[in-house]
């Protein structure tokens, strides 16, 4: 299959091998052929930041994209499609380590048994040592354009979001002062935390009926309505419920279209910084080491639909010099059905008619497949192009060595080392709730989403239909993979940025230090255009977002080392 989308001369491709996609587009280039050469070299403050706004170059491709796929509606979300797999996916490692025994729930001990000094499952009731801890989402069409046009505009701004607009919608400290003035009626006061735990000791002891009579007090003063509290308790008590029940491995299978969890996913970005700041962070540094380089070629691991990109794409194209020639190579985990590359393709067929737009030279390579079976000459690097690697929160998703012995995790990072990167940019979700010890991954998990639920309680007025339905979709999925999951099922599995710094210089990467001044630009933007109690911190050359102190998110820079 060929299109032709301009009268240009300068062919460039997006494919999809594995799926069976293929197409041209002609798109205008630089003409330059010259080496790669490019300066990393820090600017003065604030040089170098005064960019235009882009935010209209990404409601044009928005626009392009609900125009061109009507069927979006009937879609599920992507990163669901593609966990779900994952996590019905038995491997023959795993099948083969599982107890004989088909034991009923909730004693998991069907968890695979992988070393010798593999943990074993908690099912004693002991919690062990108390720690405290420091998914892009969808698209779709809407019924009303101008409100699917300000809708997406509002989401994925490649600027920070200004909360304060014309038409006089309420900023973040009035939201954040609403749920303050609301009169709810006081209360039987409950501890939820302790319910919670005891409930949680319970059925790692296999006491049912404790546990059951738990629950029940738990959800009579709990409601997916209330207060951050209320609200956690709910859904923590459901995972717990369906662990009973041995029914936490279909929590996937019950979603939602995509246009609804787009809608609650501009509540979250409207509400907090984290990805947003995210992506203004690497892109700007992706930006300014491309400066002088001919082509630039990103291996975006977990690219989804491909929202990171056309900010990006708008800034190179303003370049003086004129822009780069962008190659994308977008990896994701493969979607069910027939064609488990498709919708990894469909990114790349956005993402190319939005370089066409703007004149940038385009070429777009799709995988889909398990990332740790991907070979390097899947890739397709060439000589003289400046190479980053990008992984944004999504590594958590691949196994590591306490479901293989053969880590998929490390064996990911040992594929990007050998990519030999000029820059390997990595964010990670913080968290210590990956512990096969159940209830010490229950406390930890009840420590890490109290914060969650307590910023949206903070930023977001409780009646809120799209603060509802992303703690639902999304905060409340989580909870239910990381409590009621294990063995192969559990896809949800994050380490602290300290342990995978560990697990990155291992693997044979150096950190390389973050830039002061796009720092110091997202720590400002965080202060003026969120909530006072978000952060914004370095620790060991990480950059780190997080809320009332606990770290929530980190970001960092590698290079792979050459001593």
């Amino acid at each position: 299959m060929a299109m032709y989308l301009s009268q240009e001369n300068h062919v460039f491709t997006y494919n999809c091998p594995s799926d069976g996609i293929s197409a041209e587009y002609s798109v205008p280039t630089n003409g330059s052929s010259s080496p790669v050469e490019y300066s990393s070299s820090s600017s003065s403050e604030g040089e170098g930041f005064k960019e235009k706004d882009h935010s209209d170059a990404m409601l044009k491709f928005i626009s392009q994209m609900l125009m061109e796929e009507e069927d979006l509606g009937n879609k599920p979300c992507m990163l669901h499609d593609c966990l779900a797999l994952q996590a019905t996916e038995k491997s023959l490692f795993d099948v083969l380590n599982t107890n004989n025994d088909d034991e009923t729930p909730p004693d998991s001990s069907s968890y695979s048994r992988v070393k010798k000094n593999r943990y074993r499952e908690d099912t004693d009731g002991l919690s062990g040592d108390d720690r405290r801890s420091n998914k892009q989402l969808a698209d779709d069409k809407f019924s009303d354009e101008s409100e699917t046009l300000e809708m997406y505009d509002k989401v994925l701004l490649c600027s920070v979001l200004e909360l304060e607009s014309k038409d006089k919608k309420p900023s973040m400290k009035q939201l954040s002062r609403g749920n303050k003035k609301k009169g709810i009626p006081a209360k039987e006061t409950v501890d939820h935390r302790t319910l919670l735990t005891q409930c949680a000791q319970a059925v790692a002891s296999n006491e049912t009926r404790t546990a059951t009579e738990l629950l029940s007090q738990i959800k009579r003063h709990s409601s997916p309505h209330g207060d951050g509290t209320e609200r956690l308790a709910h859904y923590f008590a459901g995972a717990l419920e369906a662990r009973l029940a041995g029914t936490g491995g279909t929590f996937y299978s019950r979603g939602i279209s995509a246009a609804e969890i787009l809608k609650a996913y501009k509540t979250y970005i409207t509400a907090c910084p984290f990805r947003k700041m995210s992506n203004l962070y690497a892109n700007k540094t992706i930006k300014k080491l491309a400066d002088g380089a001919t082509t630039l070629h990103i291996i975006d691991f977990g690219i989804l639909y491909g929202f990171q990109w056309p900010c990006l794409i708008h800034a190179l194209s303003e370049r003086p010099d004129g822009p780069p020639k962008l190659r994308i190579t977008g990896i994701d985990f493969p979607q069910p059905g027939l064609r488990p590359a498709a919708r990894v393709g469909d990114t790349g067929r956005r993402l190319a008619k939005y370089c066409e737009r703007f004149k940038v030279p385009f070429e777009y390579n799709a995988i889909a497949q398990k990332w740790d079976t991907i070979k390097i000459e899947d890739l397709k690097i060439e000589r003289n192009e400046l190479l980053v690697v990008n992984s944004l929160y999504r590594l958590h998703n691949v196994p590591d060595e306490t479901v293989m012995v053969n880590s998929p995790r490390d064996t990911v990072l040992e594929l990007i080392k050998k990519v030999n990167p000029d820059l390997f940019i990595h964010g990670v979700v913080n968290g210590t709730y990956n512990t096969p010890f159940f209830t010490t991954r229950f406390r930890e998990a009840l420590y890490q989403y109290s914060s969650l639920f307590d910023m949206f309680d903070a930023t977001v007025p409780r009646e809120d239909q799209n603060r509802m339905r992303f703690e639902e979709e999304v905060l409340g999925k989580d909870v239910m993979n990381i409590i009621a999951c294990e063995g192969t099922e559990r896809v949800d599995r994050p380490e602290t940025y300290k342990q995978w710094g560990v697990r990155s210089a291992r693997a044979g990467f150096e950190q390389v230090p973050l830039d002061r001044d796009i720092l110091k630009y997202v720590r400002s933007k965080v202060k003026k255009n969120y909530h006072k109690d978000f952060s914004v911190d370095e620790d060991g050359k990480w950059m780190l977002q997080g809320w009332k102190g606990r770290v929530v998110h980190a970001i960092s820079y590698w290079k792979p080392s050459h001593k």
